[in-house]
């Protein structure tokens, strides 16, 4: 886990001072147990460093033996040591236990062909002296950030937007963002809230040289969707199977690691399976309020002492929203998911203990876990929509604001200015593309396409690199994401029952009570203190005079 920058310059300029080494600083959150750049003839790539494997000999960049590839990468190789074991067959030998140096030697055998080998979470920049061309890549899903400022000369990159900003970007809102942030309560990648800086998209690379830059799909989800049909009992094994395997690769590390642990079903299955595959206990981390209605720290503990772990849990007061400017600041753009102060809180608690943890997300996403998807799907005629109907009617259920109360909400200057815009391209280009699976896979596939990057996995990515925790995803898995949308979304969302084949699968490992109890939202009551104590707030902000423009 770390962070990456840098910068390629079309008229080989080298970017002036400091300010590589600035870019670097304004990150070092996400790395502070190392740092390290190359600079030469108008390119720029560097890392900040936080040390999980082989602590010893993974400083970064990796330099080929000629000198003529450069490589960078944020995040994790967990099939590293296979890999390693293929080129070493190949001669192509790794002088250390680094992930990323296998990357060094995969692209030294390979080309940037090699991305599809890899099962990870990644962002990653190879300078190529040789082609005089700079690859940038994200994984699959986008577990990982990578953000894009190309001004025509010069194209500037890295793992948080504060970082291009000190890199002289200058901080411009850009209105259509700000639009798609109330439509969605988020703003859609490739957005953001910066007039010019844009997502390298998830299962993306880019190639940029002196001509200008090529951006590419290497991975795309919706199209390898192909739904079969198949027993019960063989998708629970399949399952099973893969979900085992994802856990015991996000296991190798060589500093302390544990897990968030909710007591819910997908972080209870994670924390059951690593306890399969170590003979110490695993180490999990909770926290707890006192209102009922939001407290989880019960089943947590239940799921704790089914697996034998070494459990920390801390009790906090609900009220955490002196926390959000810090919140948005490592989030460099508005999240309106007030869950981001509990999962910092939790990350807080954890990194007092250990580096890395597993952790559960994904798996609604996947596999049909939210009760939105019930409340839609079970409503009467919503199979027997139109296509077009049905894209309107799912806008709607997941909009923030719905088109009429934006223009009701934006004064009257920006509303003109935006009048007759669609807010919803992006999901309705989803699901057109996903026509050939059922509908409650086309709704699964756009919060997986667009939910998880922009914002559920802002939340573990952003929340843990803030006190430099390393966060896992075994449901991300790039197989088990291709078992999902593999299954019928009969078998997801069947008799009113969520997650209904995924609960089946895990039942007999976390028993029947964690995985049927009632599902809670890890969150705190937000809209009930704007309507309460933090009302004067509220009022202040949304009522006061502003000039139109």
């Amino acid at each position: 886990m770390c962070g990456i920058f840098g910068y390629f310059d079309r008229e080989k300029q080298t970017l002036p001072g400091q300010i590589l080494q600035v870019m670097g600083q304004a990150i070092v959150h996400r790395g502070p147990d190392d740092y390290g750049i190359y600079e030469s003839d108008g390119v720029g790539v560097g890392n900040q460093r936080l040390s999980i494997i082989d602590i010893e000999g993974g400083h970064q960049p990796f330099i080929s033996d000629d000198g003529q590839v450069i490589v960078v990468q944020n995040g994790e190789i967990f099939n590293h040591v296979e890999l390693a074991k293929e080129l070493e067959h190949d001669r192509f030998l790794c002088k250390t236990h680094s992930d990323t140096e296998v990357l060094l030697r995969l692209y030294e055998r390979d080309g940037i062909k090699f991305l599809s080998q890899l099962n990870g979470m990644f962002s990653l920049a190879i300078y190529d002296k040789r082609k005089q061309t700079l690859f940038l890549a994200r994984d699959r899903i986008g577990v990982k950030p990578l953000y894009i400022y190309d001004n025509g000369n010069r194209l500037l990159f890295a793992s948080e937007i504060k970082s291009l900003l000190k890199a002289g970007v200058k901080a411009e809102m850009d209105e259509e963002a700000l639009n798609l942030f109330l439509a969605y309560n988020y703003v859609p990648p490739p957005h953001t809230m910066f007039r010019g800086i844009r997502h390298l998209m998830p299962g993306h690379v880019m190639q940029v040289n002196a001509n200008g830059s090529e951006t590419s799909c290497w991975w795309d989800l919706s199209s390898l969707a192909q739904e079969e049909e198949r027993l019960e009992s063989e998708w629970v094994e399949e399952f099973n199977e893969l979900l085992d395997d994802a856990v015991r690769l996000r296991m190798r590390a060589d500093v302390p690691f544990g897990a968030f642990l909710s007591g819910g079903v997908d972080s209870s299955s994670v924390v059951g399976l690593m306890s399969k595959h170590t003979s110490h206990p695993v180490q999990t981390f909770c926290i707890g309020f006192d209102d009922p209605l939001y407290d989880e720290s019960i089943f947590a503990q239940e799921a704790a002492d089914r697996f034998s772990c070494k459990h920390t849990s801390e009790r906090v007061a609900p009220n955490m929203l002196d926390l959000w400017p810090m919140a948005t600041y490592h989030c460099d753009q508005p999240h309106g998911d007030v869950s981001f102060l509990p999962t910092y809180k939790v990350a807080e608690l954890a990194s007092k203990h250990v580096k890395m943890v597993l952790t559960g997300d994904g798996g609604d996403e996947l596999f049909a876990g939210y009760d939105k998807y019930k409340h839609f799907f079970a409503s009467p005629g919503a199979h027997k929509l139109s296509e077009s109907h049905f894209q309107q009617a799912y806008c709607e259920k997941i909009s923030l604001f719905t088109d009429d109360q934006r223009r009701k909400l934006l004064n009257i200057g920006f509303a003109k200015r935006h009048s007759g815009y669609n807010a919803w391209t992006s999901v309705q280009n989803i699901m057109e593309k996903t026509t050939h699976v059922g509908r409650l896979n086309q709704a699964l596939l756009v919060d997986m396409l667009l939910l998880l990057p922009g914002n559920n996995l802002v939340k573990p990515d952003r929340m843990g690199m803030a006190v430099s925790l390393e966060a896992r995803t075994p449901f991300l898995d790039y197989r088990m994401m291709e078992l999902a949308f593999r299954m019928p979304g009969t078998i997801k969302l069947k008799n009113g029952v969520t997650k209904y084949i995924f609960k089946k699968a895990v039942a007999p490992l976390i028993g029947e009570h964690l995985a049927y109890r009632k599902k809670q939202m890890f969150t705190v009551p937000v809209g009930e203190w704007f309507k309460s104590s933090l009302l004067p707030m509220v009022q202040d902000l949304l009522l006061s005079e502003l000039p139109v423009s």
